[in-house]
């Protein structure tokens, strides 16, 4: 299914400047230039500005930049150019990125001595909008580099989820989820930032309240390959040893986060030696240990390991 829209696209927050022009862009000048003319409702005079004047923004919601997307983006802008300017705003002496730092970075490589820019004047919360609705609308975050965008819109200039959501163009139950991302131990966001973890077994995890527990179903996720159906299953049975009795007393279920740890890896093992799920349920040296099967031969199977014969 496509994805929606954003709801403001960059052309509005950028001052009318389309991200795809149909009409030919205005003539590049390069600097020093005469004094600009005011600019209009749909455009903005392009200028050319020496590539060392420009340094990157760092409330910039993107911190990775694939090495292998760069080289080629570098190798389109050997051939072709930069077709769609860098837009920036004055700093002391020389230039900040407001968007488009990949192909500042791609030029570095090519070893440009200039660029096309727009030059515009913003405050340090409209260059995070733009920043990350010009990310959003190119699908370049990772989910968590998301989730941080829209943390920092909330957290450093006190928005609110739902003014977020709007200035975005998504939902505020889509920012609400993606911050939740930021309750997860730094190990996990890290499974979660290289793509070891999906975000829908993100936040499957997440309803275990503890860290111990949460980096004990992640790490089983990832060593068994779980999908998000069985990762539910998981938190169920971890969340059901540690129920709690209507009086507010831990249940006998409840395990400690080594015992949990214990009787999981040798569920593991025990998966892994009968090729099918298996459930160990233990409590103070009781318990018991159930093995599915889903055929006869199956059935079958499990038995000539345990070394039963079916007469």
């Amino acid at each position: 299914m496509a994805k929606p829209a954003l709801g403001r696209g960059l052309g509005a927050l950028l001052g009318g400047v389309p991200l795809a022009p149909k009409t030919p862009p205005p003539p590049v000048e390069s600097t020093p230039a005469a004094a600009p003319e005011p600019a209009n409702d749909t455009q903005e005079r392009i200028q050319r500005i020496a590539l060392p004047r420009i340094r990157p923004c760092p409330l910039q919601p993107r911190k990775d930049f694939p090495a292998d997307a760069l080289r080629e983006l570098a190798d389109s802008i050997r051939e072709q150019g930069i077709v769609q300017p860098l837009i920036v705003r004055p700093r002391g002496d020389g230039f900040e990125l407001i968007a488009g730092e990949r192909r500042w970075r791609a030029a570095q490589m090519l070893g440009l001595n200039e660029v096309p820019v727009i030059v515009r004047e913003a405050d340090d919360r409209a260059v995070l909008e733009l920043a990350l609705i010009e990310n959003l609308q190119r699908e370049n975050l990772n989910p968590l580099e998301e989730a941080l965008g829209y943390a920092q819109l909330v957290d450093q200039f006190q928005l609110t989820q739902e003014i977020v959501a709007a200035k975005v163009g998504k939902s505020r139950a889509v920012v609400a989820n993606a911050m939740r991302l930021l309750k997860l131990p730094p190990e996990m966001q890290n499974y979660v930032r290289d793509g070891r973890l999906s975000v829908g077994h993100a936040k499957v995890v997440l309803g275990l309240n503890r860290a111990e527990e949460q980096l004990l179903a992640a790490d089983r996720i990832i060593r068994q390959g779980l999908n998000v159906r069985q990762t539910e299953d998981l938190v169920a049975r971890l969340q059901n040893r540690g129920a709690v009795s209507p009086g507010g007393k831990t249940s006998g279920k409840t395990a400690a986060p080594l015992q949990d740890a214990h009787v999981m890896d040798l569920e593991t093992r025990l998966q892994q030696r009968f090729g099918t799920k298996v459930v160990l349920r233990y409590r103070q040296g009781k318990g018991a240990v159930e093995i599915r099967f889903f055929t006869d031969d199956d059935l079958e199977r499990v038995l000539e390991i345990v070394g039963v014969k079916v007469e």
